[in-house]
C-alpha cells in the first residue's frame, strides 16, 4: 500500500470515529505514520477537496491544526456537486478518487464503481486523440452521474 493511501485511510477512520470532523496537526500525524509532513498536505489537498465532500481548515502556527469536516448531504446534491466540479475536463487519477469517494459514502455500489473505474480508465481511450481523452473523459462521467440521479 503507498504511503497516500495509508494516510488517506488514517484520516478517514479518525473523519468515522469523529462523526465526521477531525482535527489534525500535521508534524504529530506525519511522525505517527512514519512519513514527511509534506505527504500529508500532499493528501489533503488531493483528497480531501469540496468536491470530494470535505471542508478543510488549516490554522498555522505552533498551535496550528487542520481540520477536516465530511459534508453531509443527500445522495443527490452530493452528485450534482460532483458534476458541477468536473469541469471540461477529467484525468483517470481525478475520476477513480471521486469513485472510490462516492463508495465509501455509500453514494454508489460496488458494482456501479467497478463500472464507472473500468469506463474512466485509460485504456479505454487509447484510440482517442491524446489532446481529446480528458475531456471525453469529463463528459462520460457526467453522463453516468446524471444517470445515477435519475434512477434513484
Amino acid at each position: 500500500m503507498r504511503m497516500s493511501d495509508i494516510v488517506t485511510s488514517y484520516i478517514l477512520s479518525m473523519l468515522d470515529e469523529q462523526d465526521g470532523n477531525a482535527e489534525i496537526k500535521r508534524n504529530e500525524l506525519a511522525s505517527v505514520l512514519g512519513c514527511v509532513p509534506s505527504q500529508i498536505n500532499y493528501v489533503i489537498t488531493s483528497r480531501f477537496t469540496p468536491e470530494q465532500g470535505y471542508i478543510v481548515e488549516s490554522r498555522r502556527g505552533g498551535g496550528g491544526y487542520i481540520r477536516i469536516t465530511r459534508i453531509n448531504t443527500t445522495r443527490e446534491n452530493a452528485v450534482m456537486h460532483i458534476v458541477n466540479s468536473i469541469g471540461n475536463s477529467l484525468d483517470s487519477a481525478s475520476a477513480n478518487i471521486m469513485i472510490s469517494n462516492m463508495l465509501s459514502r455509500s453514494i454508489i455500489d460496488e458494482n456501479t464503481a467497478y463500472l464507472m473505474a473500468t469506463a474512466t480508465s485509460d485504456s479505454v481511450y487509447r484510440e482517442v486523440p491524446y489532446q481529446y481523452r480528458d475531456a471525453l473523459r469529463a463528459s462520460i462521467f457526467k453522463n453516468m452521474l446524471l444517470t445515477i440521479i435519475k434512477r434513484q
